[in-house]
């Protein structure tokens, strides 16, 4: 299993509002680029609206960015569309049994080590902002075209 794509869609929105900022952003341009179907955008857009991260005004085509691009971390965009339940990124199974030793000892001896985790994924996205994605993505961008050019 891995983490739900609404994380890096809602990335790829935010990187795409800033690097597009010069024109209308609507639902259908953003869903071409993720390739993906109109209707997953607006409802991650919903999400970061409803998280303070974009601006989107019913009836009007387009979503804009709603905090300085460094004000904006994976961590916001993690919570944002809701990836999981607070505490609840790795899932124990329930109703081991109990009968068992490692039934009845499987899920206190994971919770701690869980907890951590999970608290260390939080500081390292924490750490990032959308900024240090949007200046990658254009690095990256510049040094792919830069290749393209001098191949021809």
């Amino acid at each position: 299993m891995s983490i739900s794509t609404r994380f890096s869609v809602g990335i790829h929105i935010l990187s795409l509002l800033e690097i597009n900022k010069e024109s209308v952003n609507t639902s259908d341009y953003m869903a071409k680029s993720v390739n993906t179907n109109p209707a997953l955008i607006r409802k991650i857009t919903g999400m970061l609206k409803m998280a303070g991260l974009v601006n989107v005004r019913p009836g009007i085509a387009g979503a804009t960015l709603a905090k300085g691009l460094s004000d904006m971390t994976l961590l916001d965009v993690y919570h944002a569309v809701n990836v999981t339940s607070d505490k609840e990124l790795f899932g124990i199974h329930e109703n081991p049994n109990p009968a068992c030793p490692v039934g009845r000892h499987i899920q206190s001896s994971l919770e701690p080590i869980f907890s951590v985790a999970e608290l260390a994924l939080e500081k390292a996205l924490g750490a990032v902002t959308i900024e240090d994605v949007v200046k990658e993505i254009i690095e990256k961008d510049k040094r792919s075209n830069s290749r393209k050019d001098s191949a021809i």
